[in-house]
């Protein structure tokens, strides 16, 4: 019995080597041996902790002989499953002795850690402590590996603080562009304040700077653009030198402003001029007994009050033209106001002297009024009898503005960097953009960048006013620039920059600037998105030559005015009529203007297909009557309704083919066959429409007269009741114009 082996089954157990198993062996006859063997019992109660009592009945059977045979199969399985029992019982005891013993204080997991443990320290007869695996191991390495890596990176990439310049409008993207920030992030920062923002929203300085400095940043608040400039032109040597006087030549059209020009430059402009009208500014530099004088030439019309203000603001002399024949005109008052709005000198020359019915002391006398006193009436303005067809007192004149100009005493300084005023601009077939510059100080080279309002370029070419080139233009020469990024706006300052990169930068901060405060959403109320349309809209289109025209038709086309039409210009640029001037026009039914421009190729084979006028004129009196045409066309007419005659109803009859007819007398005036007829019962019009027949003794007639019975069919209208009027009237129309 105690030589015999017995063998017990336990699910789940670890597999032991065959040393232990002969260890085993020598120890003790009562020692278990486990083999592996998957267990066909999976029952719940399988593992139940045994009772005292049920422990003490396992332990008289467990050296129980195996019962041998299959005979009844039942009994040994049952068998089996009790030895296995008792054996994980024994051992469970045994192993849990051991570890009280040696370790009172050890702690131990839950009942299934403990039977693990248990089982392993039943098959090597010893304490074991669980070893980590390889895989566990593998994982606290990378996991350690992992903590290392970061925090070398928290320590090699610490936020780095930027120097942010702001404007004082700036875009949220933009914004976060150069803080190197999320822009969610910046809308979110900005919605934890209550301000919701979209990606591009301006924001001002003040919210910008905020904004920097709360993401760690060190903000830097950009300076405006009329303040760089002020610095530019505040930073002058005192090397100051003489330079030639800017005289403006001003006066009502056809005083004789550009002859006189003509004749002190012995050239022949007025000749160039559409109608004999000047209608750009000309600029012109005249050499007088070494003694340079530079002339602006202004146009008269009262169209171009722009160009004259402009004039007398750059100018130092005024030369205030006067027709002696003709007399003191609006724009000759409205060319007074400029000069003395600009405090400048003037200068009257009296012209047109040679004529029979010239009347130069008058002249004096209506000047008065407007407080030019001339020096003979003990005044200080000087008064000069010119006549340009004669040449009369033309060296006199000159000798009087360059008096003017020794007593003001013109100094400026010409090493500097160049500073001027755009006269005019225009686009060139074949240049591109050219601008007309007058330098008032500094020197201009052939190379320099520059910025003139929202436009920038370098100089590639300085032409004079003999078309020749020049390497560099000195103060108060008039030149035109080419290699401007586009058309100049008349008026605008003209600054010359160290290089490229401040031209540049100058030029961004003044089209922000100009952008800041524009609102290019429009908001309709209630009251206006429901409000009746009261007047018509004329859509009109100009395209010029230069900037100055294209200015001065515009003003004149928006003071047209009118309660029922009005004209609106959605376009108005230089240069030649192109396909996209074409689509626009089509696309908005607006007016094409070309004012001294023609239409390119494909352009006027674009307006031939879409059939769209393109209306050309060289005198802007002619585009004016134009305007006021189509605006005219846009009109209601005048209707006017005269009543013919009227016939009362006796009785109604019907007849075949005709329907119901109403027997009528012609009470007054007549009734034809074509005329118009309404149906008036008890002072109330029924209905209104045309006569269908006229019936004459059953007879058909085209005119009825009064006093007569005859018979009356109204087209599409039967409910004839006696006693009705049939009234006949005529509607004429006419034509309105503005």
């Amino acid at each position: 019995m105690a030589n015999k082996k017995t063998k017990l089954t336990l699910s789940g157990i670890a597999k032991k080597s065959i040393e232990n198993i002969e260890l085993a062996k020598t120890q003790s006859k009562n020692t278990v041996v486990i083999e592996k063997k998957t267990s066909r019992f999976v029952g719940k109660s399988s593992f139940n902790r045994p009772t005292d009592q049920s422990h003490k009945q396992q332990k008289k059977s467990f050296f129980s002989p195996k019962p041998t045979g299959f005979s009844k199969p039942q009994t040994p399985i049952n068998n089996n499953f009790e030895k296995r029992k008792l054996a994980e019982q024994r051992a469970t005891r045994r192993v849990k002795g051991e570890l009280s013993t040696k370790d009172p204080k050890a702690k131990l997991g839950s009942k299934k850690r403990e039977l693990k443990l248990t089982i392993s320290r039943a098959l090597n007869d010893e304490i074991e402590t669980r070893s980590r695996s390889l895989a566990s191991l593998k994982r606290a390495k990378q996991k350690e590996n992992r903590d290392i890596k970061k925090k070398e990176t928290q320590e090699n990439f610490k936020p780095v603080k930027r120097n942010v310049n702001i404007p004082e409008s700036i875009t949220v993207r933009d914004l976060a562009n150069r803080m190197a920030e999320q822009s969610s992030s910046l809308i979110k920062h900005l919605l934890g304040m209550g301000v919701t923002v979209t990606i591009n929203q301006s924001l001002a300085a003040d919210t910008a700077e905020y904004l920097v400095k709360e993401f760690g940043h060190h903000p830097i608040r950009e300076s405006k653009a009329e303040e760089i400039i002020q610095k530019i032109k505040e930073s002058r040597s005192e090397n100051l030198k003489n330079r030639p006087p800017i005289v403006t030549v001003m006066g009502h059209v056809d005083h004789g402003k550009t002859s006189l020009l003509d004749v002190l430059r012995s050239a022949n402009v007025v000749s160039g001029e559409f109608g004999g009208i000047t209608q750009h500014i000309g600029a012109y530099q005249i050499e007088y007994n070494s003694n340079k004088l530079t002339f602006i030439d202004t146009p008269g019309h009262a169209a171009f009050t722009e160009m004259r203000a402009r004039g007398s603001k750059l100018t130092d002399v005024v030369v205030l033209v006067v027709a002696a024949d003709d007399g003191v005109k609006p724009q000759t008052i409205e060319s007074i106001k400029h000069a003395k709005a600009a405090k400048v000198p003037i200068v009257v020359a009296i012209n047109k002297c040679d004529l029979p019915e010239a009347d130069p002391q008058k002249i004096k006398n209506q000047l008065l009024e407007h407080e030019l006193i001339a020096e003979e009436l003990s005044g200080d303005t000087l008064m000069i009898e010119i006549s340009t067809k004669t040449k009369k007192n033309l060296d006199k004149l000159v000798e009087s503005i360059v008096l003017q100009a020794e007593i003001l005493d013109l100094k400026t300084d010409f090493e500097s960097k160049a500073t001027g005023i755009v006269l005019e601009s225009k686009i060139d077939i074949g240049r591109g953009p050219v601008a007309t510059v007058i330098i008032t100080s500094g020197t201009l080279k052939k190379g320099d960048y520059f910025v003139s309002g929202l436009r920038w370029g370098k100089a590639r070419a300085i032409i004079d006013d003999k078309s020749r080139n020049l390497d560099e233009a000195t103060p108060s020469t008039p030149v035109e620039i080419l290699g401007i990024n586009g058309a100049a706006k008349s008026g605008d300052d003209f600054v010359v920059l160290n290089n490229e990169k401040e031209a540049k930068k100058l030029w961004e901060t003044r089209v922000d600037e100009s952008k800041q405060g524009k609102n290019p959403l429009t908001f309709a109320t209630q009251e206006s998105a429901f409000k009746d349309k009261i007047s018509e809209e004329l859509n009109i289109i100009v395209k010029s030559d230069v900037h100055g025209s294209s200015e001065a038709i515009k003003g004149a086309i928006e003071q047209i005015t009118h309660e029922e039409v009005k004209p609106k210009i959605i376009l108005s640029d230089i240069g030649m009529v192109t396909e996209t001037d074409i689509a626009l026009a089509k696309a908005s039914n607006a007016v094409l203007i070309a004012f001294n421009v023609k239409p390119s190729k494909e352009a006027k084979k674009l307006a031939e297909n879409e059939k769209i006028k393109i209306s050309s004129y060289n005198i802007i009196y002619e585009v004016l009557d134009y305007i006021k045409k189509r605006m005219s066309g846009l009109l209601t007419p005048d209707v006017e309704e005269t009543i013919i005659g009227s016939a009362q109803i006796l009785e109604i009859f019907k007849v075949s083919g005709a329907g119901k007819v109403a027997g009528s007398k012609i009470t007054e005036g007549e009734i034809t066959s074509t005329a118009d007829v309404r149906i008036i019962r008890d002072g109330v019009i029924i209905y209104t429409g045309k006569v269908g027949t006229l019936f004459r003794e059953k007879n058909q007639v085209k005119q009825v007269s009064s006093g007569q019975e005859c018979g009356i069919t109204v087209k599409d209208y039967l409910d004839f009741q006696k006693n009705d009027t049939i009234e006949a009237f005529s509607v004429t129309s006419k034509e309105r114009s503005i």
